[in-house]
């Protein structure tokens, strides 16, 4: 039987989201409603991707008893009580990233699921792509030897879009890009608490950073750094380099389509879309789709790909690089 799917959210990631289920096999997974704040919005959604239901509210969406699992493409400010109410409901949910604004919101949300007895996973897509297989299968076999450094990095030009500058919608670029290079950097190192953090960074007027170098101290005299912005374009590749030799992924190390392997590359292109797309290689959440998939028919509650444990120490460390830098939500202070 197909996964039957529900869109919470009507904006740009719900619909790269919608393209890429439609990559995979219709007798896998099938999108059978879309809920918005406004219905008119689920309803045009809804006439783009051929969904049968809309909803005018996350609610009801909520209470459809047709739905095995809830994407969630609000922003993140959002993402707890979103969570909460699709958890709550007995629904099984993929959530965009940051899974939430801090550490503490995530351990609510994690606990909520548990509590509920559902699935439950942070969409970090990067983690499922063919590529991010291939480096834990590199490292796990011992090609590289032991890793010793990890360096990635993040930055784009992004002042134009409001949601990466101001405070209210979550703005900041480690939030929005430097989750990428941060949840890398544990993917290699195998999900292990940093032993020091050392973070600075520039902030804009808003109060949410803007550029910031992260570098990260793990056990056994293995290191890590990072760069995210959302001021400028960096290099945007990761290396990591170990005592028999090194990978690197090239540019667009987020959405990663190749994999430099001690000099030699390999690509792993992602299926083409049978609508524009709004991101870079979106098709590419069909990997995390199907990871959702699977743990569903296995009666999984979280991914050991993208654990509730990981989601929890990516949101410390998080929690601890904006400490450091000075930057405080709303939601910090509660």
């Amino acid at each position: 039987m197909a996964t039957r799917w529900g869109i919470c959210g009507a904006g740009k990631i719900s619909h790269d989201f919608t393209v890429a289920l439609k990559t995979l096999p219709a007798e896998h997974h099938e999108v059978v409603a879309v809920a918005a704040r406004k219905l008119e919005d689920a309803q045009e959604f809804a006439k783009k991707h051929s969904i049968p239901r809309t909803y005018g509210g996350y609610e009801e969406l909520a209470r459809d008893p047709d739905i095995d699992v809830v994407y969630i493409g609000v922003i993140h400010p959002y993402h707890l009580k979103t969570c909460l109410l699709f958890t709550n409901a007995k629904k099984n949910v993929l959530c965009e990233k940051p899974l939430a604004m801090n550490s503490r919101e995530v351990q609510e949300i994690l606990a909520s699921a548990k509590r509920n007895d559902v699935f439950l996973m942070e969409a970090i897509w990067t983690r499922f792509f063919p590529v991010s297989v291939e480096i834990r299968r590199l490292l796990a076999q011992g090609e590289l030897g032991e890793a010793k450094m990890v360096r990635s990095e993040f930055g784009l030009p992004l002042a134009h879009v409001p949601r990466t500058v101001q405070k209210e919608l979550g703005g900041g670029a480690v939030l929005d890009v430097g989750v990428y290079c941060l949840q890398f950097i544990l993917m290699v190192y195998n999900g292990e608490k940093p032993e020091c953090v050392q973070a600075t960074g520039i902030c804009r007027e808003t109060g949410v950073d803007e550029t910031v170098v992260v570098t990260l101290k793990f056990s056994k005299n293995r290191m890590a750094v990072f760069t995210c912005s959302s001021g400028i374009k960096l290099p945007n590749d990761a290396i990591v380099v170990g005592t028999k030799g090194a990978i690197q992924v090239p540019d667009h190390m987020w959405c990663p389509t190749s994999l430099v392997v001690n000099g030699k590359e390999t690509q792993y292109p992602v299926p083409e879309p049978y609508l524009p797309l709004n991101f870079l290689n979106s098709t590419g959440m069909r990997y995390e789709a199907e990871e959702v998939r699977q743990s569903l028919l296995k009666g999984l509650k979280e991914s050991s790909v993208m654990s509730h444990a990981d989601s929890l120490l990516l949101a410390e460390v998080e929690d601890e690089i904006r400490r450091q830098v000075g930057v405080l939500y709303s939601q910090d202070c509660h």
